[in-house]
């Protein structure tokens, strides 16, 4: 094979996606931590996912660089969990060393790859060895080695690819000691793996691996920020008639879009404009879209361009405003469809907070929380979800809690696409972005808020009880599938078998671990009946020394039968 045409690679991105999805399992047991969570195969299988359904509408005649670009916006935006953001960046990397090919060589490929991994460890504030990144970087180097020798042998090539990347994979666990001492290889790699090994089907034997039985996990997701632009509760007054969006394929040509949105903020209002490197994103109301695609056009091709009438819409809501049943609330893994307001330059500050549970729900809402995106450690929620959650929020500067250590890099990338001031709070847990709320003060700067928000998270102390998804050998530690796990700020402390005793000797852990604690927060989850949850408390508040303060709220949350929170 001398080169690959955009057909080849549209179809090896999809065979790659099959082979994730169906090794997403294997790829979740790797996990070093039992804990039941969205696990490194669910969050790559479904982040890759995002990209197969956009890659399916492609026609056979696309350029390979359309093709590359196109997997890459949809990745950057269903990235879900630190993998998930790792694996975009690696493909988003890979479609700038493509961009203005319409087929692709050996050479071209190995230096497509090879800007994938730059792209991945300048986004990683500390990369870390024996991870995706070190089997993605021996992956690419390999490709660099071969391209200089047949500068036009892709079979060759791609077969040495994958086969640096399974024998580095093996080597992860010299790496990194945590993986040794579970006797494991990096997860994350291993979906990577999966990948490529789906990639070389296409490009060595001719065939798409097809997907296996069962088919793929069911996202956990919110409705498109520019779904539903018709709120009940935001009732503005309409100056034009036709909502107007479409994306624009970026050619390569203009790159300051700064004349485009002065252009079309003259044409309209409700603008907004959302780019990337690869596409530009305008959604605008007005009474001539014709003139909007025109401006829209000097900087490149046009796609997924929708037009609707405005008046007609509100008229059928107002029609069946009567028969229609009220908006539930968000609890579960429900998160709620978010309809996209403008700034309003009158607030100052919005909030979006991630989390699970009605209770926790509610929570969040007292302390000032506007959206709340359903999501937490058995569901990360992908970049677009909480790009939308933003998005809803009408504030000059939208704080952001992603409440977990695997939301986090999807939230930073949410941010950038946020055509608003965003400040992501880099929250690890549910006490954690509570505190940060009640840090929050009004009348200070977003750098002030920050650090105070952050200092306060910093110093709460936070406990789970949750159940072992697995049997597993951590940190010298036998585990058995079923066992209590306590976590004691994201630590396995111990485990147990008897929740009350569990509790308590968590509490007091705590509140060893820190100076001046008065009060403890018990927050019981979704599986925890109401009389078990009164018995913990009670045999909690016994053990509590007179100072401390109990309260006891039912957070609803999956997952964790407690979470604690110590200040």
């Amino acid at each position: 094979m001398m080169v690959i045409k955009g057909k080849t690679l549209r179809d090896a991105l999809i065979s790659g996606a099959n082979n994730v999805t169906n090794q997403r399992q294997q790829v979740d047991a790797l996990n070093v931590f039992p804990v039941p969570d969205g696990d490194t195969g669910t969050n790559m299988s479904m982040t890759i996912g995002a990209a197969k359904r956009e890659l399916e509408l492609m026609a056979d005649n696309a350029r390979v660089d359309e093709v590359a670009q196109t997997a890459a916006s949809a990745l950057l935006r269903g990235a879900r969990g630190n993998s998930g953001v790792i694996l975009s960046l690696l493909f988003r990397g890979f479609s700038k060393g493509l961009a203005g090919k319409k087929s692709a060589s050996a050479a071209d490929m190995a230096a497509a790859l090879s800007m994938g991994v730059d792209a991945a460890y300048k986004a990683v504030m500390k990369p870390t060895e024996g991870t995706i990144l070190t089997v993605s970087r021996m992956a690419a180097e390999k490709a660099r080695e071969m391209a200089e020798k047949a500068p036009d042998d892709m079979v060759d090539m791609w077969n040495q690819v994958v086969a640096a990347a399974a024998e580095t994979l093996e080597k992860t666990p010299d790496l990194l000691p945590v993986l040794k001492k579970a006797g494991v290889v990096d997860a994350g790699g291993k979906g990577y793996l999966a990948v490529l090994e789906g990639m070389r089907a296409t490009f060595v034997e001719g065939v798409v691996l097809p997907l296996d039985e069962g088919g793929e996990p069911t996202p956990v997701q919110g409705q498109p920020a520019y779904e539903d632009h018709f709120d009940p509760d935001y009732d503005e007054e309409m100056t034009f008639t036709y909502c107007t969006e479409f994306i624009v394929e970026r050619s390569g040509g203009e790159s300051d879009v700064n004349p485009l949105r002065e252009a079309l903020e003259g044409m309209g209002d409700s603008l907004v404009v959302v780019e990337d490197d690869e596409i530009i994103k305008v959604h605008l109301h007005t009474d001539n879209p014709g003139d909007a695609l025109q401006a829209g056009l000097g900087y490149g091709m046009l796609s997924k361009i929708k037009i609707e009438n405005m008046h007609e819409q509100v008229e059928r809501r107002r029609s069946g405003a009567k028969k229609a049943a009220p908006v539930p609330q968000p609890q579960g893994e429900e998160t709620p469809a978010f309809a996209y307001r403008p700034v309003d330059e009158d607030i100052d500050y919005g909030f979006v907070a991630v989390g699970a549970g009605e209770g926790i729900f509610k929570l969040f809402a007292d302390l000032g929380v506007d959206n709340m995106v359903a999501g937490g450690q058995t569901m990360n929620p992908s970049t677009d979800d909480i790009l939308s959650a933003i998005q809803a929020t009408p504030a000059k500067t939208v704080m952001v809690l992603p409440n977990n250590k695997n939301i986090i890099m999807a939230a930073e990338q949410a941010a950038r696409l946020a055509d608003r001031q965003v400040d992501v709070l880099p929250t690890t847990s549910i006490p954690q972005g509570l505190a940060a709320m009640l840090a929050f003060d009004p009348d200070a700067s977003v750098d002030d808020n920050h650090i105070a928000m952050m200092h306060a998270a910093e110093h709460v102390g936070t406990g789970q009880i949750t159940y072992a998804a697995r049997d597993s050998d951590y940190d010298g530690k036998k585990i058995k599938e079923g066992e209590l796990l306590a976590l004691e700020n994201g630590r396995l402390a111990f485990t147990a078998k008897d929740i009350e005793k569990a509790v308590i000797r968590l509490a007091k852990m705590l509140l060893k671990s820190g100076k001046d604690h008065s009060f403890v927060t018990l927050l019981s989850g979704e599986d925890v009946d109401e009389a078990v949850a009164a018995n913990v408390e009670a045999a909690l508040r016994e053990k509590l020394p007179a100072d401390i303060e109990l309260a006891h709220i039912r957070g609803g949350q999956p997952v964790y039968y407690f979470i604690l929170s110590v200040d």
